[in-house]
């Protein structure tokens, strides 16, 4: 596959993710078995796949201003709670309408 084949949902995702997809698929996607190669329990495991799921489901909107996704992609990755998250993604939208 050539580099600009590559999906952007895809490039956007860091080292780690990349690692847990993979392990995921090599794993036939069972939870169960990432549970244990992370040493870790279920619910973590399932908890770390839907940031995931939000991170590509991120990186597919493609028209969304970088600015808002690299919010969003905080809150997802729980260094922004969500509240403030849309908050200061709603403050922007309202600047930027007034420049």
């Amino acid at each position: 596959m050539d580099l600009d084949q590559i999906p952007q949902w895809l490039l956007a995702l860091e080292g780690e993710d990349v690692t847990f997809l993979k392990n995921f698929v090599l794993s036939s996607g069972s939870l169960k078995e990432i549970a244990k190669r992370y040493g870790v329990s279920y619910p973590t495991v399932r908890l770390r796949l839907d940031k995931l799921i939000q991170k590509i489901q991120l990186g597919d909107q493609q028209k969304e201003e970088p600015f808002a996704a690299y919010i969003k992609g905080l809150a997802v990755d729980g260094r922004l709670d969500l509240e403030t998250a849309k908050g200061i993604i709603e403050k922007y939208k309202l600047e930027k309408e007034h420049v």
